[in-house]
């Protein structure tokens, strides 16, 4: 080996080695920004809500379809509400849906319901902390709803199962420090307020639809404009336009948009792809007026143009 060869492959390491060094100095200062904005704590409102009974078959039953169909708790948390996955990716972490039941595990067993409110409906824990949880779909759900879903949790069988925590990888820590892993605790739109005591009544009108279509904002932002989604695995595609734009729904029709919701079929024929494939169990199991009544605001909702 030459000289002048021995002096390139030594800059080249050189080099390689800053690399290297600037790659750990960013995911360290990474870790720290990124542990900093989960420990930082928040103020809610403080429901008065007491626990409801888990004898009360009706508000079960009601908690159940919210759970399954409405709210689509299973997708994160399992069909057993015993804990699911939510994302599984090395570079962004591994965040699982905690175990709900009163199992060994659970983690709820001994939430009162401000604690309840805390976490569903502002993304934050009962320590004051941030939760890694899409409450952006739930900032407006009722405090009907809430007891409703507590009740149905609490008369379902305990199942002993331990989660563990979330664990963000480099990736993930990373979008969290420059901000674009959203926090739901972040973005509460009036942390000392109340919520509506219940929902508007099943029927297929704008204003239940609009309700209805309150748990697509985390994934299709508040305009249902849709865009590049702000977390998940690399391989999610955007979410789509759910306006009245060119890009969006103004060419489907109510046949279109329910295949779409209960078989994961587009109206072009693709298929949809994750998260929306965990989506459509949910949507199966909504009832007609309830997919009528979201597709009836989702025709009301004025064009807007895809985010980036």
């Amino acid at each position: 080996m030459t000289k002048k060869m021995k002096l390139k492959l030594k800059g080249a390491g050189i080099a390689l080695g800053g690399i290297v060094v600037s790659a750990l100095l960013l995911f360290t200062v990474a870790a720290v920004k990124a542990s900093s904005r989960l420990a930082r704590k928040y103020e809610t409102h403080r429901i008065g809500l007491a626990l409801p009974q888990p004898s009360d078959a009706a508000a079960v039953a009601r908690g159940k379809h919210l759970v399954e169909a409405r709210y689509g708790c299973n997708v994160c948390h399992g069909r057993d509400l015993a804990g699911g996955v939510m994302i599984d990716d090395p570079a962004i972490g591994s965040i699982r849906g905690p175990n709900l039941t009163s199992g060994k595990g659970g983690r709820t067993a001994r939430y009162s319901m401000a604690d309840w409110d805390r976490i569903v409906r502002h993304g934050v824990k009962p320590d004051g902390s941030a939760a890694i949880m899409p409450s952006e779909d739930f900032f407006k759900m009722s405090d009907e709803e809430l007891s409703d879903i507590v009740a149905y949790t609490r008369a379902i069988p305990a199942v002993d199962v331990e989660v563990p925590p979330p664990q963000l990888g480099p990736i993930g820590k990373v979008l969290l420090a420059v901000g674009k892993l959203p926090i739901s605790a972040e973005h509460q739109p009036d942390p000392m307020g109340s919520h509506p005591s219940r929902p508007p009544e099943t029927a297929d009108n704008v204003e239940f639809g609009e309700h209805l279509a309150a748990v697509c904002v985390t994934c299709h932002r508040a305009n249902l404009a849709g865009g590049s989604m702000a977390f998940g695995p690399p391989a999610w595609p955007a979410a789509a336009n759910l306006t009245q734009h060119a890009t969006g729904l103004r060419d489907w029709n109510y046949s279109d948009f329910e295949r779409a919701l209960i078989q994961g079929i587009s109206k072009d024929g693709r298929r949809l792809r994750e998260p929306m494939t965990s989506v459509v169990q949910s949507a199966g199991a909504m009832s007609p007026t309830e997919r009528k009544a979201l597709w009836t605001y989702l025709r009301s909702v004025a064009p807007n143009a895809t985010g980036d």
